[in-house]
């Protein structure tokens, strides 16, 4: 894939969502994880945004599947940063593309305390989970948990990184 390929590919992501949710601290399960998607609203439709979102994991280095990169061990030069600004605001960047959500303050406490965040990138659209509107545990479990999601998706271990 040529460079000018992977920008015309990146163009039809469509709207790139970021939604940040922790397990259950009461099954010992307080990580914070961070789902980045697009809603397949591109203007080629969902296939040309679903094969834009393989590109651009593609062209950044980050492999699809079972593959757990770690960018805790260089944080600032890793491809994707998470940044945790004023309140509870998580900023998500990507080369080329920023992407902010709210995030509960379980969230942001776990992840101030660990220092870190679990990453997936869902190459899969996901157009129900529309921002502003609310997710339910049942229907984020149903994505987030699919097989198929799982392993069409790029995962990290990302430091999350607090403006002070």
């Amino acid at each position: 894939m040529t460079s000018t390929q992977a920008e015309i590919d990146r163009s039809h992501l469509g709207t790139l969502s970021v939604l940040a949710w922790i397990g259950d601290p009461s099954e010992a399960h307080d990580i914070p994880y961070l789902l980045a998607y697009t809603l397949g609203d591109g203007p080629q439709g969902r296939e040309a945004g679903e094969a834009a979102a393989r590109g651009l994991l593609e062209e950044i280095g980050l492999p699809i599947g079972d593959v757990v990169m770690d960018g805790t061990r260089s944080p600032r030069t890793f491809a994707v940063q998470i940044v945790l600004m004023a309140g509870d605001q998580v900023t998500l960047s990507m080369p080329g593309l920023n992407a902010t959500c709210t995030a509960p303050k379980e969230w942001v406490a776990a992840a101030l305390e660990s220092g870190q965040a679990y990453f997936l990138f869902a190459t899969r659209a996901w157009p129900e989970a529309v921002p502003g509107k609310p997710v339910t545990a049942e229907v984020l479990q149903a994505f987030a948990g699919d097989e198929e999601v799982l392993t069409s998706s790029a995962h990290c271990v990302l430091a999350v990184q607090a403006l002070q």
